[in-house]
């Protein structure tokens, strides 16, 4: 490849002359030496995490009786090491009644600064008892619960798979289909 190099006004000094055409080597000759640099691509799972971490207000997505879903947001905990994410609520709601009847969820996290989504698809089960409330409590939670054993049940869901979109961080779905990357887990636990 031929380098262009920049034009020096008649009279210049010789030094000057130097400098620019160094300068004007300089990009070329340091791009086709340097090792490439590349930072490492975080893996989908660790992409997912991060996704999740800054969101703090998911939709929590129940069936009612009819097969419809009803949708609301909710304050959960971070999913732990298996993608198990714990929330409170109150017992009389109607998500309580819809997870006993049918318990297929999705907690869907979207960030719109970064333009990404992770659906964490699984399912939930009611928890009432005082140990695994204590086990799983968060402080916030106290303002809203004031008596632990009456007036909150926790709500565990465990992910069956994970999809997830990101246009920051270059995760699309399918070219055809629009499918998103999947990562699939067995009773909230990685195969």
């Amino acid at each position: 490849m031929r380098t262009a190099f920049p034009r020096v006004a008649v009279g210049a000094a010789p030094c000057h002359a130097l400098i620019a055409m160094v300068l004007a080597i300089l990009p070329s000759v340091s791009d086709a030496q340097a090792p490439a640099r590349t930072a490492a691509k975080p893996s989908l799972e660790q992409s997912a995490r991060r996704i999740v971490a800054s969101v703090t207000y998911p939709t929590f997505i129940t069936n009612d009786a009819t097969g419809r879903p009803q949708a609301r947001t909710v304050q959960p905990q971070q999913p732990d090491s298996a993608w198990t994410v714990w929330f409170a609520t109150n017992p009389r709601t109607r998500k309580v009644r819809e997870i006993a009847r049918d318990p297929r969820v999705v907690l869907h996290y979207f960030d719109l600064p970064t333009l990404s989504y992770v659906s964490l698809i699984g399912r939930a089960r009611v928890v009432r008892d005082r140990a695994s409330k204590d086990a799983h409590w968060t402080a916030a939670w106290s303002a809203f619960y004031p008596d632990r054993d009456t007036s909150v049940v926790l709500i565990e869901v465990s992910a069956e798979r994970l999809e997830i979109v990101s246009s920051t961080l270059g995760i699309s779905g399918d070219a055809a289909t629009w499918r998103p990357p999947t990562i699939r887990l067995r009773a909230g636990a990685r195969r």
